[in-house]
């Protein structure tokens, strides 16, 4: 801490594609409408971080891609990351000593303006909030497709993200959720996140809608499959450069399906007049009050390791739901959530 005392802090850069490293790095003088925070956890976001990390982000979404504290360019070097959990140490006086979630890359110690954090609520820990990110993202696409009372919903793909979506649409009354996922081993999340589970294969179909986070050709095409008639396709997946094929002939036309896209970049056009980004994060934190997002929770490792680490959860070699970066931070009992 003695270098960061200096200005000085380490963060977790991407040197060239497949290739990660820490680096020092020198952190602004804070000015009067900035904190200073100090990293207690951060997540990485299996989907959009692995295709960053293989150097898959096409070119022409260069722009479109920029996390809100990116440095450098794609496809490298560049330090990307967007789930940070820290502790305010300097700043207004109503911030300070506050546990605050961040859409910061992976990085020690950091300054940012003062309305870039948001303060973790009471009841949620520290090691739960590094999900406000991904529960947004499930959020926004809820506003995008609201669930109805008593639909019929299955959710193709059990990654963090899926498992969200599924949570939140569960809480609907009187709707019926099933995670739909080609490992039979998800059926265990299922039943922590009170839904139903299904192999593709199993699903029954018939569904009011689909919500697809697979980032798979095949998933898609069996989302699509899984409709009843004029029924809604919600597609969270980025595919990055991956090439996606889908049939469109069957019952795509007869049946009047609708395939639409989600994305988080934006407040949902149903809630853009009367909800800013921040009021949907702080709502995200909200509902991470839930302990039942604690299944998610399935790995972590020293932030020093992520160089190491990063290429085995872009392969899957680690097959955690979210994996967490600690920091030699105190345990949640000790760092209080507010002041």
């Amino acid at each position: 801490m003695q270098d960061e005392a200096r200005g000085e802090a380490r963060a977790f850069w991407l040197r060239e594609p497949g290739v990660g490293e820490i680096r020092d790095v020198a952190l602004p003088e804070p000015g009067p409408g900035d904190v200073v925070v100090r990293t207690l956890r951060s997540a990485v976001s299996r989907g959009t971080e692995s295709l960053v990390f293989g150097g898959r982000v096409p070119t022409s979404q260069y722009d479109v891609m920029r996390a809100p504290f990116q440095d450098g360019d794609f496809p490298g070097p560049v330090k990307y990351g967007y789930l940070n959990v820290g502790l305010v140490e300097a700043g207004p006086a109503d911030l300070v000593g506050r546990t605050v979630f961040c859409l910061h890359p992976h990085q020690t110690t950091y300054v940012v303006p003062a309305d870039a954090v948001t303060v973790v609520p009471d009841g949620v820990p520290v090691r739960r909030a590094v999900l406000a990110g991904i529960v947004e993202t499930a959020l926004n696409a809820l506003w995008d497709q609201p669930p109805l009372l008593g639909d019929r919903i299955d959710v193709v793909g059990a990654g963090v993200l899926g498992c969200s979506v599924a949570r939140l649409a569960s809480r609907v009354p009187g709707t019926t959720v099933t995670l739909v996922d080609v490992d039979p081993a998800r059926a265990a999340v299922a039943e922590a996140l009170g839904v139903g589970f299904a192999t593709p294969g199993e699903a029954s179909g018939d569904c009011d809608l689909v919500v697809h986070t697979s980032a798979t050709s095949a998933g898609l095409q069996r989302s699509l499959d899984l409709l009843a008639p004029e029924g809604t396709v919600l597609e969270l997946s980025w595919y990055g450069d991956e090439p996606t094929t889908v049939s469109l002939g069957g019952s795509f036309h007869s049946g009047r399906l609708n395939l639409r896209a989600s994305q988080v970049g934006r407040v949902a056009p149903a809630r853009r007049d009367r909800r800013t980004t921040s009021e949907r994060l702080a709502l995200a934190l909200e509902l991470l009050r839930d302990d039942a997002f604690d299944c998610l929770l399935t790995g972590e490792s020293d932030f020093e390791a992520l160089p190491e680490v990063m290429p085995r959860l872009v392969s899957r070699e680690l097959p955690a739901l979210c994996h967490a970066v600690t920091y030699g931070a105190p345990s949640d009992e000790e760092v209080p959530c507010s002041a």
